[in-house]
């Protein structure tokens, strides 16, 4: 995620209205994935950790099944845990509320999933390990909680089922690509794709996600894709610049006219203190 101080005031007709930094090529994996799972009968549930807006939220929810849990932990408006967390979170997401969040998913779901208040190191204690076929991992952009979020993940992901973490690569978080390829050498996190913002991968068997996609990607002619070995596997190159986002959902307020957040009024100008003062002092008529 990049750095914000602006909030979304008006309830999102559209899904392009819902803020948020998740791009035309991450949704058509995240929809290829999660439709090659649904073709597969892989049952399972789905997570999320660190929500911002609700962007991601609301695309995945919509791929959510009948007798399965979505799960979103975020600390939206409550204290970091530590310092530097706390400076982060000032920097990139001052307007992040819990608030706008439920509001943003509930213009295009009927029911919330459930949200975890609370930093992502609790999310073993909320979540049955091994139970969760697609992991999101967009949270703190710090090494040692990006340490913390993998080890997450490792524990609660099904068999077979795939992990995607964002930031892996961009200038401003070296923490998170620290850890994302420290598991790749360390903790057997097998990649299977990357775009210019994801990494997509599994601590399963990649090939056969990999042989798929590969497949994939040739009727996709708005996508640039190549293929180059890292840490002894192939590894799916993906450049999405042009690509064309799949169908979005449909938010309630579809047609209907924006309604936005009242401004604050303005408190109305004090008297200057001389003209106070003599008002106060001068005998009335």
């Amino acid at each position: 995620m990049s750095q914000t101080t602006s909030a979304q005031s008006a309830a999102p007709a559209r899904f392009s209205d819902v803020k948020g930094w998740f791009w035309p090529a991450d949704q058509l994996l995240f929809d290829w994935f999660l439709a090659r799972q649904e073709r597969q009968g892989l049952r399972g549930d789905l997570l999320e950790l660190g929500a911002y807006l609700g962007k991601s939220a609301i695309f995945l929810g919509s791929y959510l099944r009948e007798d399965e849990t979505f799960t979103v932990c975020d600390l939206f408006d409550s204290p970091a845990p530590d310092d530097p967390n706390s400076e982060e979170m000032d920097r990139s997401y001052a307007t992040l509320t819990r608030r706008a969040f439920e509001a943003n998913y509930l213009a295009f779901h009927d029911e919330l999933p459930v949200v975890v208040q609370a930093p992502t190191s609790v999310i073993t204690s909320r979540v049955d390990s091994g139970s969760c076929r697609f992991i999101h991992v967009d949270a703190s952009h710090l090494y040692e909680h990006v340490h913390g979020d993998i080890a997450a993940a490792r524990d609660l992901v099904a068999p077979d089922g795939i992990v995607a973490f964002d930031d892996f690569r961009a200038e401003h978080c070296p923490g998170v690509a620290a850890a994302v390829w420290g598991a790749v050498a360390t903790t057997g996190l097998r990649p299977i794709a990357i775009t210019a913002t994801k990494f997509y991968g599994t601590w399963s068997d990649p090939e056969p996600a990999r042989s798929e996609l590969l497949s994939w990607l040739p009727t996709r002619p708005d996508m640039w894709h190549g293929v180059e070995e890292v840490a002894g596997a192939p590894l799916i190159r993906i450049s999405g610049k042009k690509a064309v986002a799949p169908a979005a959902p449909r938010s309630r307020h579809e047609g209907l006219t924006p309604v936005p957040t009242p401004a604050p009024t303005a408190p109305k100008p004090r008297p200057a203190l001389a003209r106070r003062l003599a008002k106060g002092l001068l005998p009335r008529r």
